[in-house]
């Protein structure tokens, strides 16, 4: 199984097997990184202009380990082994349910391709911490799923909207019990403060 470069898991053993298309790659299958980054690598980006920018991949005259300026990032917002979606609070600094995972490190003088999914924190850690890999069959964490449904409720109250006519009766009373009254005595006892 591939490694960290502290030697932890990275849960697979070939990370081109979790790669759907190049994110350079556009959809006519013609290579974006040869001609926005033409600077970075002018041979190759003469090579790709030669052939019309056609990735030489999508053209199938190369494997995604071939080319240089390979990168895959995983774009879904959940977790590529439970499934668990990610739910972000808005205004919030809460730590995200979903983790950047990397594939593939550093080998060496040279650079390995940057090969990415998410995982959500719990799937995180085990698969650097023991032996759990990526394709394994298992359902989200119970923790991870109170969580989520900790954060679901909260982006509910937010979004639940009860107008003032709603709360405010016609005898002058708020929904909660209290009254117009009690609402101007506490502002006016805050201003003598």
């Amino acid at each position: 199984m591939k490694k960290t470069p502290s030697g932890t898991s990275v849960g697979v053993d070939d990370p081109y097997e979790f790669v759907d298309v190049c994110d350079y790659v556009t959809g006519d299958g013609d290579c974006r990184y040869a001609f926005d980054y033409a600077q970075q690598d002018p041979a190759f980006a003469a090579a790709r202009r030669a052939e019309e920018f056609a990735c030489p991949v999508a053209s199938g005259d190369w494997e995604w380990r071939d080319c240089p300026h390979f990168r895959s990032r995983n774009h879904d917002r959940e977790c590529v082994r439970c499934g668990l979606e990610e739910t972000l609070v808005a205004h919030s600094d809460a730590r995200p349910l979903l983790e950047e995972h990397h594939l593939s490190y550093a080998d060496g003088e040279s650079l390995d391709h940057e090969i990415t999914v998410y995982l959500c924190r719990w799937c995180h850690a085990r698969v650097h911490n023991s032996w759990a890999r990526i394709t394994d069959d298992v359902n989200p964490d119970p923790e991870a799923l109170a969580e989520r449904e900790g954060r679901r409720s909260r982006e509910l109250e937010e979004l639940a909207f009860e107008s003032a006519a709603e709360r405010y009766d016609a005898t002058g009373e708020w929904s909660d019990g209290s009254s117009a009254a009690d609402g101007r005595s506490d502002a006016a006892e805050d201003s003598t403060r």
